[in-house]
């Protein structure tokens, strides 16, 4: 009789296999644990300890931090990492799309806007908890996105796509607040940072109860759960009805997440990883990821905090919790994208044609340059004094051109240069959603700025438009390399660009937190101000500009084939390798020259390229051309605007292109 083969099986100990959360859960656990004891013994002698803890001493200010602070501290990054290990579980499954979370979704941001604009207008919702201001800045964030992802039925990447771009829309608003409320500033970066740090038991008697009766309603919808990752039609076969299921699913995670966004503001990616980690280590059935995600989650920001604690000092938090989660958070949904399924990506050549092509394109072109030239003549002219608007005659002007004149120069010279490279990298990845922006060429551009910053504190112009053209290369070649597996499908490389922004974000808020006095330098560049831009850097920026807009010729041929792939291109003789490149170095130093001028926030490479092709701009050159008219209008619009806007203050030309700029991306992540 033949014995039948036994099947190896995993190694085990005491009946789990090696690979198993709990290994991970403990290991981590074990880790924060040594840290906390170490942290603790710095603060207090261990033969108090139990007394410190039952009933401290007053006159022992040791005690009294121990209780009031660090004990507190250390429970809230437990109730908190849990929290958002539940909500991400049921995100992901809900929705099934393994990059769902609060922050990919959009939910902590809005939470975080709403409670930002309430404290600073309506301050007295807020007397009794920011709970209700958080959960609905939440659902109206979570309903923004799911009408947005809706017609391409709720896709996973489609929903991240539009979660991320919400995030982004709302981080553009809060930098419009912060900017014209610079006594909060410092406040509200800390909180909305993820601060952890406690001054009593009040957040844990906040949280707790809710975390625990979500826990138990997801204990008891655990059929409905399991039944939802089968697919629609067989759940509605077993007698599910999604649509209630779904709803209070969503709205229990929801509220878990606007719960901690009001109790210790935006805590980054905590949702996204703990979910994940188990799944990677076994967690397959779908209670086992609601008992160890939530788990996983608290011991890994327990091990977080405890590691910004030690960081830190004793007494003091130089970076909020919530920072270094969204740090560590990005470079892992990078790690991730490449591992989730899409669907197959358009045909080559799927750039939208325009309604109708201009039988004259270079009329047209013409057309746009006779609009800029009104348009900067009457910026030129028309500004806003104490009594008011004024207009200025010829006279008046020649006096206002040296405070006037370089700011339109450099904002429609860094509009131009954005818009130009827009075109480019649109053609380029035939992604209609292409732009430095969007893709995150601006964020490298910045992130080299950045490095720059801080590893040479008295760099001049000469060396910054360098630096920037470096990061913005880099990024761009890490982000194409990332999405070239997938045909350059514009989910993957816009959700790539959006999680460099989201480090790029993690990065300042660290820096401001930590009273970095380059921070503040930073923050007024980021928004765009052309408010020190000087004779001399308008010239330089305008000359740059120049003379790459003078190179387009030299690309028109390529601007015209790209698009349609690389065997038409091959076949038409075109060099795949230098035509990339040199469409790539164009990209990478206009839009380091731009950012320099206008940050990396404005959407003018965005919506230029498309406002030229709607014109009925189809060829390449013509286009490129065109767009950079339009860009370079809008720019120094914004510039002048923003003046406008009040006699003491104005905003940014970068942060207002950006205003009117995010509403055109959801716009037209809504039409795709």
């Amino acid at each position: 009789m033949n014995e039948a083969r036994a099947v190896p099986a995993r190694p085990a100990i005491g009946g789990w296999p090696l690979r198993h959360p709990a290994w991970c859960v403990g290991a981590l656990c074990l880790a924060a644990a040594a840290l906390s004891l170490d942290a603790l013994a710095a603060r207090l002698p261990p033969a108090l300890w139990i007394r410190a803890t039952l009933s401290p001493d007053l006159a022992d200010m040791r005690q009294v931090v121990v209780r009031e602070s660090f004990l507190p501290r250390l429970v809230v990054s437990l109730l908190c990492g849990a929290a958002l290990g539940l909500a991400g579980t049921i995100f992901q499954h809900v929705l099934r799309n393994p990059l769902a979370s609060s922050t990919t979704l959009g939910v902590s941001a809005g939470a975080k806007v709403a409670l930002a604009v309430v404290g600073l207008w309506l301050p007295a919702l807020l007397e009794e908890g920011g709970e209700w201001v958080a959960l609905a800045g939440s659902t109206a964030a979570f309903l923004l996105v799911l009408g947005i992802a809706s017609n391409r039925g709720l896709a996973p990447l489609s929903v991240v796509l539009a979660g991320m771009a919400v995030s982004f829309a709302a981080s553009t608003g809060a930098a419009a607040l912060m900017l014209f409320n610079e006594h909060y500033l410092t406040g509200l970066f800390l909180w909305g940072g993820g601060s952890l740090s406690q001054q009593d038991w009040s957040a844990v008697l906040f949280l707790a109860p809710r975390l625990a009766a979500a826990a138990l309603l997801a204990g008891l919808m655990i059929r409905p759960l399991s039944l939802m990752g089968l697919g629609d039609v067989q759940a509605r076969s077993l007698g599910l009805g999604l649509g209630w299921a779904r709803l209070v699913l969503l709205a229990t995670a929801v509220t878990v997440a606007a719960s901690v966004v009001s109790a210790v503001g935006v805590i980054g990616f905590v949702d996204l990883a703990a979910p994940t980690l188990v799944g990677l280590l076994g967690a397959r059935r779908l209670q086992d990821r609601l008992v160890w995600a939530p788990l996983a989650g608290a011991a890994l920001l327990w091990l977080t905090d405890q590691l910004v604690l030690r960081w830190s000092g004793i007494y003091g938090e130089m970076v909020p919790t919530g920072a270094v989660t969204a740090l560590l958070g990005a470079p892992l949904l990078l790690f991730l994208l490449p591992r989730l399924a899409v669907a197959a990506a358009p045909p080559r050549g799927a750039l939208t044609p325009p309604a109708r092509a201009a039988r004259r394109p270079w009329t047209l072109t013409g057309t746009f340059a006779a609009i800029a030239v009104l348009a900067l003549a009457a910026a030129l002219a028309v500004g806003r004094g104490p009594d008011g608007v004024t207009v200025s005659g010829p006279s008046d002007i020649a006096a206002l051109l040296p405070w006037r004149a370089p700011r339109l120069a450099a904002a429609f010279a860094a509009g131009a240069m954005l818009a130009a490279a827009g075109v480019l990298m649109q053609r380029l990845t035939a992604n209609a959603m292409a732009s430095p922006e969007v893709l995150g060429i601006s964020t490298g551009a910045a992130l080299g700025l950045l490095a720059l910053l801080l590893l040479v504190p008295g760099a001049g112009r000469a060396i910054t438009v360098p630096a920037g053209a470096a990061g913005a290369f880099l990024a761009l070649a890490a982000i194409l390399s990332l999405a070239r597996s997938s045909a350059f499908s514009p989910e993957r490389v816009l959700i790539a660009g959006i999680a460099l922004g989201a480090f790029f974000d993690a990065l300042v808020v660290a820096l401001m937190a930590a009273g970095d006095p380059r921070a503040q330098m930073l923050l007024n560049w980021l928004v765009g101000s052309t408010y020190r831009v000087s004779a001399t850097d308008a010239f330089a920026t305008a000359g740059i500009a120049a003379g790459l807009l003078a190179t387009l010729p030299l690309l028109a041929r390529w601007l015209d084939i790209l698009p349609l792939g690389a065997g038409t291109a091959r076949a038409l003789g075109v060099s795949l390798g230098a035509s990339r490149l040199a469409v790539l170095l164009f990209a990478a130093v206009a839009t380091a020259t731009a950012t320099l001028v206008i940050g990396p926030l404005s959407f003018v490479g965005l919506v230029s390229p498309h406002l030229a092709r709607l014109a009925g701009l189809a060829r390449g050159l013509p286009q490129a051309v065109g767009a950079a008219l339009i860009g370079g209008t809008v720019m120094a619009e914004a510039d002048w605007l923003g003046r406008m806007l009040s006699s003491t203050s104005a905003m940014p030309a970068g942060l207002m292109a950006a205003l009117v700029g995010t509403p055109c991306l959801l716009w037209l992540l809504r039409r795709r």
